[in-house]
């Protein structure tokens, strides 16, 4: 597939780029280098390639969801100014 130079003109448009006359000549070639490269990949025989959804497929390792830190509620409240009840005291907001 080649692109003539209202196509050319077209696309500039559509892509909102201004082109003058003397840049049109190497966006035609740039353009029709790259259709050019693309029929080359369609000719590749992918068929048995197996689709992926991104270059990175590889998981993280997960770790075992139980409790390792739990039962020191002494050493928690031992920083706290005010304590009652095994919980924290703070001062009230809304009035």
């Amino acid at each position: 597939m080649s692109l003539d130079q209202e196509t050319v003109k077209r696309i500039a448009t559509l892509a909102r780029l201004k082109l003058t006359s003397d840049r049109m000549g190497p966006m035609q070639h740039d353009l029709n280098q790259i259709l050019h490269f693309i029929d080359q990949l369609n000719e590749v025989d992918t068929s048995q390639v197996e689709p992926i959804a991104g270059v990175n497929t590889s998981s993280m390792p997960l770790r075992k969801d139980e409790i390792t830190d739990g039962d020191k509620v002494e050493k928690v409240l031992a920083n706290a100014p005010e304590v009652a009840c095994n919980m924290f005291v703070v001062p009230k907001v809304v009035e």
